[in-house]
C-alpha cells in the first residue's frame, strides 16, 4: 500500500511556511509517497481521515489551534501516525497548548544575535537521520529551546555568555526524534525561512527524519 503525507501549513509569513512545503512535499513525492497540501488546520478534525495517514508534516508557525483541532493531532499522532517539522512550522507553533509541547518535545524560547552564523554538530554518527553527514555551517537564526530531556538528540549547536549573559554555556539541540505513544515525531530547530535548506545537509536532515518518522 502506496503511504501518505499531509503537509499543514499556515500562520506567521514570516517563517515563509508554504515556501517550505512548496520545497518538501515534491521531496516525499519522489519517495513514493501520495501527498495532500493543506492550508486549514480544520484538516486535524476529520479524525479517521488522520489515523489513515502516514505521516504528518506541520508547517504553521504561531498562532492558536482549537481543542477539537489539537484533539485530533495529538490522538493520530499517539495511534501511530509519524510527525515531522522544522522550526517555525512545529517548535514555534501554539505557545498555549501544553500538551502540544509536550508532543513536539520542546518550544522555542528566543533567537539571541538574530542572524548569526553558527555550527551545527553531529553527535549521533549511527542515526539514520545523520549518518553519513558531517557537521556543517549555517548562517540564520539560531534557536534557544526549551526542551524535553527524552528527546533523542541528534544534532546540537553551542550557546554561551557572549549570546545570552545570564546562562551556562550550553550544547543546544538542534534535532531530535521522539515517540508520542505509537508515534514518531521528528524536530529540527533549522529553518527560519526556507532559503535556509539551500545548505545541503539542512535539507537532506529533513528528508530523512520525514522518512524516519513515517509509520
Amino acid at each position: 500500500m502506496k503511504r501518505s503525507a499531509l503537509f499543514v501549513w499556515g500562520g506567521w509569513k514570516g517563517h515563509e511556511p508554504k515556501q517550505c512545503v512548496d520545497l518538501f512535499a515534491p521531496l516525499l513525492e519522489g519517495d513514493g509517497y501520495e501527498v495532500e497540501v493543506s492550508d486549514t488546520l480544520d484538516s486535524y478534525l476529520d479524525h479517521a481521515r488522520l489515523r489513515s495517514l502516514s505521516l504528518i508534516v506541520q508547517s504553521w508557525t504561531m498562532g492558536t489551534i482549537t481543542d477539537h483541532q489539537e484533539r485530533g493531532l495529538l490522538e493520530a499522532i499517539r495511534s501511530g501516525v509519524g510527525l515531522a517539522g522544522w522550526h517555525g512550522g512545529l517548535g514555534d507553533s501554539f505557545r498555549n497548548n501544553l500538551n502540544y509541547q509536550f508532543m513536539v518535545g520542546g518550544q522555542c524560547v528566543g533567537h539571541p544575535g538574530n542572524i548569526v552564523d553558527y555550527e551545527v554538530n553531529i553527535v549521533d554518527h549511527d542515526d539514520a537521520v545523520t549518518a553519513g553527514l558531517p557537521d556543517f555551517t549555517m548562517r540564520s537564526e539560531r534557536y534557544y529551546m526549551h526542551v524535553d530531556p527524552s528527546n533523542k538528540v541528534l544534532a546540537t549547536t553551542t550557546i554561551g555568555r557572549e549570546d545570552i549573559p545570564w546562562i551556562e554555556p550550553c550544547a543546544m539541540p538542534v534535532v531530535w526524534k521522539r515517540r508520542w505513544g505509537q508515534g514518531r515525531v521528528f524536530y529540527t530547530t533549522l529553518g527560519h525561512v526556507a532559503r535556509d535548506f539551500e545548505v545541503p545537509e539542512a535539507r537532506e536532515i529533513v528528508r530523512r527524519g520525514m522518512l524516519w518518522a513515517s509509520r
